[in-house]
């Protein structure tokens, strides 16, 4: 089979977010790998070098990727830093029209620390513009609406341009949008944990409610951290040389692998097909499996990671294709 091929530089290729006028491809960065080894959420990742990350995001931008995602969280804004440090090295209309969303971080805060801390994100953003400013979680010491009313203060500053959460349950969701709606202005995304192996958001009502209110998915951790690569079962060994936490995870173990692995045979089979491989098959389900509302975020540590990336926006799997890769993935998921 001769895989369908697309010019993701292309704006016709790129995608409306959610409740804006946004043009974003239809994977970004995730950035919490540049963290920098910095603070217990930033430990999770080993430290990259300078040379790796620039190589990272320029391949990311010249593959057609238009956007970057970090947060305050990662690495106490290590990562923001070290992104927008890149993209002005990098220069040239591609890194300089680059898209950013970042997150305030909730916890143990009230929704006043979002304005008193919006220059802090500016300045480690090297001044660059907040396209996508999220809530990280739901669980700050303040409401959801006032939460909102606070986010909206600082798009009608002119400090950021749109509004987006993570980690919001369905009905939060609609809150949050009624809220911003008193302003004039709408919810954007929700970016939730999302992939073949994990797919609650399609039972929760979080998938539900965000097409009925044309917000957009924003995926994370959408190769479940690389268990969906395949090379964890093809050498069960290399969970040991895994650094953080994630190698006690039970996806990682022998049980959880062996679980997966009729997901992953499918994954290798389709891309065989498509002469790819099943990351950029895991990857194009995401993207395509439910028209263009939902985007993804997979990480790169490494600049063949960026290259696979890019590469799973190059091919479109078709709708039967996509109807099978479902089902069995379905089927892993009731067999826990």
């Amino acid at each position: 089979m001769e895989a369908k091929t697309v010019n993701v530089t292309d704006s016709t290729q790129l995608r409306q977010l959610g409740n804006s006028d946004l043009k974003l491809s239809p994977l970004g960065l995730g950035c919490w790998q540049f963290s920098n080894g910095k603070g217990m959420v930033g430990k999770f990742w080993p430290v990259l070098r300078r040379e790796d990350i620039r190589q990272i995001v320029q391949t990311s931008l010249e593959g057609g990727i238009n956007w970057f995602d970090t947060a305050e969280a990662y690495g106490g804004g290590q990562s923001e830093q070290l992104l927008a440090g890149t993209l002005n090295e990098i220069g040239g209309p591609l890194a300089e029209e680059a898209n950013i969303a970042t997150k305030w971080w909730p916890a143990f805060r009230t929704a006043g620390s979002i304005t008193a801390t919006i220059d802090e994100r500016i300045h480690h953003l090297a001044q660059r513009t907040i396209h996508l400013y999220q809530v990280h979680s739901p669980y700050s010491f303040s409401s959801v609406g006032a939460t909102m009313n606070a986010m909206a203060k600082l798009v009608e500053q002119g400090k950021i341009k749109y509004v987006g959460v993570s980690n919001f349950s369905a009905q939060q969701i609609r809150e949050a949008d009624r809220v911003l709606r008193e302003h004039g202005l709408r919810l954007v995304s929700n970016q939730v944990k999302y992939s073949l192996l994990d797919r609650r958001i399609e039972q929760n009502g979080i998938l539900d409610t965000a097409k009925e209110l044309g917000v957009a998915i924003i995926a994370y951790s959408p190769l479940m951290q690389g268990i969906l690569s395949g090379k964890f079962h093809k050498n069960p060994a290399l969970v040991k040389s895994i650094k953080g936490p994630r190698k006690w995870t039970a996806a990682f173990r022998n049980s959880g692998l062996q679980r997966s692995k009729p997901l992953i045979e499918t994954l290798e089979q389709l891309a065989q097909q498509y002469n790819v491989t099943p990351t950029q098959i895991a990857l194009n389900w995401l993207i395509n499996a439910h028209g263009e509302n939902v985007f993804a975020i997979p990480g790169a540590s490494k600049v063949h990671h960026a290259e696979e990336n890019v590469k799973a926006m190059q091919f479109t799997l078709t709708t039967s294709e996509i109807e099978m890769v479902s089902h069995v993935s379905n089927q892993v998921l009731r067999s826990k």
